[in-house]
């Protein structure tokens, strides 16, 4: 198992983890901006008032993209597993 090899695995693993995390934090980034902004321009204070509005959209992306995440994580363990030989020496 060569340097270029643990290098190569690791760099799918992070563009996997950022592939598949990425809607998910910019859904939490845009309703916590939108949410922001409506505090600021009412000047409501609420502390829950920014948490329930990202859960709820958070788990609405979830439901919309739990076919992409699944397919996604299903390729990167099917690769990994089948090329378990090169992994041991």
């Amino acid at each position: 198992m060569s340097i270029q090899f643990v290098e190569s695995v690791a760099f799918d693993a992070i563009k996997l983890i950022l592939t598949v995390s990425g809607p998910l934090l910019f859904t939490a980034l845009l309703v916590g901006l939108t949410v922001s902004v409506f505090q600021a321009t009412t000047q409501i204070n609420e502390m829950t008032l920014a948490y329930i509005p990202k859960i709820l959209a958070i788990y609405g992306m979830l439901i919309l993209t739990a076919g992409f995440i699944l397919d996604r994580l299903t390729q990167f363990t099917t690769g990994i597993f089948s090329d378990f030989s090169r992994f041991v020496l």
